[in-house]
């Protein structure tokens, strides 16, 4: 169905801010345009791009990070609550993957999911102590990895919390992790 400009850009911006990381393609195909014409869109509304737009939420949502610096979370946050559960993504770029084969180096998978798992530790000092990984199917260049990590557990006698990692692209899980994370105070710090 062909809507008007007008119509278009008010249902635009109305996803954008239910899903600011839509796509320009998805929208795209969502509306029946070129991605040129949502691009126009975007500009004539200021609406920045996607990065832009992950940039924006992940500054917000790291602010509440203790136990480790931006510069060392693989992929970005998008969503966190500390001692529950975070969210962070990561775009599979050339330099990620293997020259012969496109797929995603595993480390890459394993750093995003193990920075995550840091991450949504509720301490000035996150560890791992083990993990249990599996990695499901193949990554490769131009995937968008989104990364779930969600609190199982704790064992505050040892200062231990139980962390399950999962890693989707497109809703199709890629890898999936059980990490045991070491903090440096127990439960009374939360």
């Amino acid at each position: 169905m062909k809507r008007s400009k007008k119509e278009r850009q008010s249902l635009l911006t109305e996803q954008i801010a239910d899903n600011p990381f839509v796509t320009d393609e998805q929208l795209a195909a969502e509306f029946n345009v070129s991605v040129q014409t949502i691009r126009l869109d975007r500009m004539e509304l200021a609406i920045p791009e996607l990065r832009e737009r992950i940039k924006d939420v992940a500054a917000k949502k790291y602010d509440e990070v203790k136990s480790l610096p931006l510069d060392e979370v693989i992929g970005e946050i998008i969503d966190i609550e500390l001692d529950n559960r975070a969210i962070s993504i990561f775009d599979v770029g050339e330099e990620h993957v293997f020259q012969r084969n496109g797929i995603a180096r595993g480390h890459h998978l394993f750093a995003q999911a193990n920075s995550l798992a840091v991450a949504v530790i509720d301490d000035e000092l996150a560890l791992t102590v083990k993990s249990n990984v599996a990695f499901v199917k193949p990554v490769r260049a131009g995937n968008r990895v989104v990364t779930k990590a969600v609190v199982k557990g704790k064992n505050p006698d040892k200062n231990r919390t139980f962390i399950e990692v999962t890693s989707s692209v497109d809703n199709e899980v890629v890898f999936k992790g059980e990490f045991e994370m070491y903090r440096m105070k127990g439960e009374e710090t939360t």
